[in-house]
């Protein structure tokens, strides 16, 4: 009997030592962030710093930054999908995006995410903040069925006082503070495990118009519709972060969690909380949307301390990366910041601007600070970069487009992941590829439902011309037809066939 307790004490002790070394891991999505708006990167380019990003700096000089690193889309909703699922935009059913959080959500339910990728591995597993794409909620005139809603009028018939299906719970998140499409359209409200959380005491299910918002400084970004009595958006970034870090604290050390902390910064309306963390937000910087920026990598400060004090921090796997490039705005521009640096365009453009992003990954055990990477990369390869850390084979069929960057991370090889890139634009419906430097932006006919009529609009060599200089469009260029017709080629074949994108 003294034997068995013997053995049975030794295999508990070995399976806590295997928990604490398996790393906690949070991955960062930021909304509308730009390589510009990381003074980190924006410092490689010029020394004109306008706001600064020490939390977010600090992970990058303490880890790897990718220096050739892209959202799978110039536009949020796609992109989300394509990161959550490692798949490239288009395998979606609607590849251009889910705009409705009242739309059928593009995961299917046997299809693999970063929730269930994790969960599989043993951890406790949390969403926070922008799910992005599309849920199921209940009829409020019938409970026995799901809401579907045409989006081009005011949606009154839903309850939104729980979701129904298709959101983090189901996608393999344990714990979820959900904001079902950010900050920035209906429902306007919070849900904590999928059930509404009053934001007050006194809080109803009621109507937010424009005219509410008015007095308390706010513009509507998209539709009224139902949400919390005492919606403000100028509280929602605090209280998504307050949440993350009490679930840190709370965190059980026998055994490591993951985090997608999804961020609603810096996406419109600008609404800065006053402070944060004990530091001046609104009105700190030349634009709100800029103080949104500062609230963003306050934020991340938060975390990083708080997992300091928990005595974790050195064995937690950060990730930060953005949904597409940075927004143009016009009072930040006149500050001279520049959120996409040197790149031209910017949110939902097919240009460098509307797609390059910062990605940073910091594991202070594993890798070697200061380490950059030049080799190109999707958000994407987050999902295999995760299996390959808990020693998961990923099935067949399942995370097509993803690849693991880990051995990169390691500084084991510096090898292409990629024999190219496929990713999108936004509401103008281009096509990208790009390959050994040449980018090809196809334009899609949006008339023809099919998405099978296809035009190559222009040819940039990146290695000469990372700005996208138009007077160096080499598209009506004879003696480059070879590489259009290459590029175009490789292209169609690779999504019209449904083959992977990753070496």
């Amino acid at each position: 009997m003294k034997n068995i307790i013997i053995c049975l004490a030794l295999l508990l002790s070995c399976f806590l030592v295997n928990a604490q070394e398996r790393p906690n891991v949070i991955v960062i999505l930021a909304d509308d962030i730009g390589v510009g708006d990381i003074s980190f990167y924006r410092e490689e380019h010029t020394n004109n710093s306008i706001v600064q990003t020490p939390a977010i700096d600090q992970l990058a000089r303490e880890g790897m930054i990718f220096n050739d690193a892209h959202s799978p889309a110039a536009l949020c909703a796609p992109t989300r999908y394509a990161i959550m699922t490692g798949n490239n935009c288009y395998r979606s059913y609607a590849p251009w995006g889910v705009w409705g959080a009242y739309q059928p959500s593009p995961i299917k339910p046997n299809q693999l995410t970063l929730g269930k990728l994790m969960k599989n591995a043993g951890y406790q597993t949390a969403f926070f903040g922008k799910w992005g794409f599309g849920m199921d909620f209940l009829r409020k005139d019938d409970s026995t069925k799901i809401y579907r809603g045409p989006r081009k009028r005011v949606e009154l018939d839903v309850d939104v006082r729980q979701i129904a299906g298709r959101g983090p719970k189901q996608n393999g998140f344990d714990y979820s503070v959900t904001f079902a499409a950010g900050i920035q359209n209906v429902p306007y409200v919070v849900y904590e495990n999928e059930q509404w959380m009053p934001l007050n005491k006194q809080s109803e299910i009621g109507y937010i118009s424009q005219k509410k918002m008015d007095k308390i400084g706010v513009t509507l970004d998209k539709d009224e519709g139902l949400g919390d009595t005492f919606w403000d958006p100028h509280h929602m970034g605090p209280l998504l972060v307050k949440k993350a870090l009490r679930f840190i604290e709370q965190s059980e050390e026998s055994q490591p969690f993951f985090m997608y902390y999804c961020s609603l910064a810096v996406h419109l309306p600008h609404t800065p909380s006053k402070e944060l963390d004990n530091k001046k937000i609104a009105g700190s910087t030349p634009s709100s949307h800029l103080d949104m920026v500062k609230e963003l990598d306050v934020q991340i400060g938060m975390l990083i301390k708080t997992l300091k004090k928990k005595g974790i921090y050195d064995n937690t796997v950060f990730i930060f990366t953005s949904d597409n490039g940075g927004l143009l705005d016009k009072e930040t521009a006149k500050s001279g910041h520049r959120s996409n640096s040197i790149y031209r365009g910017g949110k939902n453009q097919p240009f460098e601007g509307g797609h390059r992003v910062p990605f940073i990954a910091s594991w202070p055990r594993k890798i070697k600070a200061q380490s950059v990477s030049n080799v190109p990369i999707l958000g994407i390869d987050i999902l295999s970069t995760l299996a390959d850390i808990t020693n998961q084979k990923i099935e067949e069929n399942q995370a097509n487009d993803s690849a693991s960057l880990l051995p990169i991370l390691l500084n084991e090889n510096s090898n292409k992941v990629h024999p190219f890139l496929i990713l999108q634009s936004g509401t103008g419906k281009e096509g990208i590829i790009i390959k050994d430097g040449w980018k090809l932006i196809i334009d899609f006919d949006k008339k023809d439902k099919t998405l099978k009529t296809r035009t190559p609009s222009a040819l940039f060599y990146l290695h000469n011309n990372i700005s996208e200089n138009e007077n160096q469009n080499l598209i009506t260029n004879s003696k480059y037809q070879d590489k259009v017709d290459e590029l175009f080629d490789t292209f169609n074949a690779a999504r019209d066939s449904g083959i992977s994108t990753k070496n």
